[in-house]
């Protein structure tokens, strides 16, 4: 993890971070889970040590799992430490929001407690946020819910930069204990999920008699289950609902009998619910709301039978995901989006334009059809549309840079499909560039506008990067007021900006570059100081048979010619 006095976290932290906090929900039993999450502070959030407390029935804690020293772990592993201690431990610590810390100078209040602890003498703190040997960091697990119940507690050890955690530390463990509280109730209540169907499964003589049984297990589960019918003309159609589904949907069981979750999944998750087998089948997918919102669920079956022979029917398991599938976005958000403008970052800039280009050069006779590459991430987050800006399109500004109805593509996987005539190909609308120079030629490509700020460094040099930092923020802000939803604003670096805009013959890109110019061109008042920055622009044209780095360098290029150009114009007006 990146020391925490730096003003972004590198994106190789946030992949790191990403993939331990996707470990959570891949362990197969509650061991597991537990091991993973001990592992995952370790190799997530580069802490040495790392140790799971998990709360008994009886409600002492337990060391269920250890990580970072074997010795420390065949030391304390099984041993427990009473509620009352781990109580009078969180009370006094200092709260972190939901972190407790306790200082090493406060430990010696501790030493008489029966809670496992492991750790080895060190020399005093050479500094003020020096970790020490003694200092102790816990992260509470909670469930989810108004209750907050309990569920365990993270204690970390050893900071590999041997400082204290900070903002950006803090929050990431405190969100790491969210969701391994989430993995570990997840966890639980698949271990009692399983358990009921193999029980199901070898006792199906005896479900009958065991009807009462499975009613209360199924009405008070805390996530949902429905029983749906299997075969026939009613096959999927919702047959019972037990309350916490009801809730979720926030629609009564009465109402619920109506339906078949066909009906209430989101449009664009059809496919997945079609391509989840009813024997064992599993999903993730979205399911509507009475009041018109969805919810993202895991979604499994399982088959019952009513009698040896009798008709089979559907046991669905409804657990809701919102949380994680929040987490993940917003963790994916970070990993394509540049920290200071919110544009789309160079990574992402390069996934879209990637997204229109195959190897193949377009031949003679290809046309090229409106299919923004917009479209592609929309596909690739399950329906969640991103134009890369946030600003609109203004149509009085130049009558001939209208807006276009978008056409459908054809699309597969994360983005549109190349083509060529051949395998995977077939399907694919060419990307082609305007061959008529500044002349439009009537054809109309993607337009890669390279901007690069003229003036920013004399900006940074005298009023420093807080004034350059606003500076950057505005332009960002008017270059996507200037452009058409669908397009794509990106930050590539430093004061660079690539604008992608699709379906532009080669005169609507030259006026789109000299609105742009003239937009960025009038005074950016920062903290009662007014400042100016000019822009150059250089035209490119994605075309298939080129590279992304092609793409880029070609507008790159005829941006530098421009710099030039306007530099020796100046030089000769002075």
């Amino acid at each position: 993890m990146e020391t925490e006095s730096e003003p972004y976290v590198r994106l190789s932290t946030l992949r790191q971070l990403h993939q331990v906090v996707a470990d959570l929900n891949t362990a197969r039993s509650l061991a597991d889970t537990l091991q993973t999450v001990a592992d995952g502070v370790v190799a997530g959030l580069n802490y040495e040590l790392a140790c799971v407390n998990l709360v008994r029935p009886d409600g002492d804690l337990v060391v269920a799992a250890f990580a970072g020293s074997t010795a420390a772990e065949a030391l304390i592993t099984g041993r427990v430490g009473s509620r009352e201690a781990w109580e009078r431990r969180l009370s006094m610590a200092d709260a972190w929001g939901d972190l407790r810390f306790i200082p090493h100078t406060e430990g010696w209040v501790l030493m008489e407690d029966d809670v496992p602890q492991w750790h080895t003498d060190g020399p005093a703190p050479r500094f003020e946020d020096e970790w020490h040997p003694h200092d102790r960091l816990y992260a509470p697990m909670y469930a989810s819910g108004s209750g907050r119940e309990l569920l365990g507690v993270i204690s970390v050890d050893r900071p590999r930069n041997g400082r204290h955690p900070g903002p950006w530390g803090q929050e990431a463990l405190q969100m790491y204990a969210s969701q391994s509280a989430i993995a570990i109730s997840n966890a639980r209540l698949r271990s009692n999920m399983q358990r009921a169907l193999v029980r199901l499964e070898r006792e199906q003589q005896a479900l009958r008699a065991s009807e009462e049984s499975f009613r209360q297990a199924f009405e008070y589960a805390p996530s949902g289950m429905a029983i749906a019918e299997m075969g026939g003309d009613q096959h999927g159609r919702l047959l019972r609902t037990n309350d916490a589904l009801c809730r979720l949907l926030g629609r009564p069981a009465s109402v619920m009998r109506r339906y078949s979750f066909a009906d209430l999944v989101h449009p664009e998750d059809i496919g997945t619910l079609l391509r989840t087998s009813a024997e064992g089948g599993r999903a993730e997918l979205r399911l509507g709301r009475r009041d018109g919102t969805y919810v993202w669920v895991s979604l499994r079956n399982s088959v019952v039978a009513d009698t040896a022979d009798g008709p089979r029917f559907l046991l669905t398991h409804v657990e809701d995901i919102e949380e994680r599938k929040r987490h993940e976005l917003q963790l994916a958000h970070r990993a394509s989006h540049d920290a200071l403008t919110g544009l789309p970052n160079s990574a992402e800039l390069r996934s879209r334009l990637s997204a229109r280009l195959c190897e193949r050069p377009a031949a003679a006779g290809d046309q090229a059809t409106y299919a923004p590459y917009a479209g592609y991430e929309a596909q690739r987050d399950g329906g969640t549309y991103e134009t890369g800006h946030g600003g609109g399109y203004d149509p009085s500004y130049d009558s001939g840079y209208e807006p276009r109805p978008y056409e459908p593509a054809h699309e597969h996987g994360f983005g549109f499909e190349p083509a060529g005539g051949a395998g995977p190909y077939d399907h694919h609308v060419h990307t082609v560039a305007p061959s008529g120079g500044e002349t439009d030629d009537g054809t109309k490509g993607l337009a890669v506008l390279f901007c690069d700020l003229d003036g920013f460094k004399s900006i940074n040099d005298r009023f420093g990067h807080h004034t350059g930092d606003a500076v950057l923020i505005e332009v960002a802000r008017r270059l996507t007021t200037g452009v058409r939803d669908g397009d794509t604003v990106a930050r590539l670096g430093g004061d660079e900006f690539v604008v992608l805009a699709d379906g532009l013959g080669a005169a609507d890109a030259a006026d789109l570059a000299v609105r742009l110019r003239n937009a960025i061109i009038p005074p950016i008042r920062v903290d009662g100081r007014a400042v100016r920055v000019g822009a150059s622009f250089g035209i490119g044209w994605a075309e298939c048979g080129m590279t992304v780095e092609e793409v880029l360098n070609s507008a790159d290029q005829r941006m530098y010619v421009e710099k030039r150009s306007r530099a020796k114009v100046h030089r000769r007006a002075g």
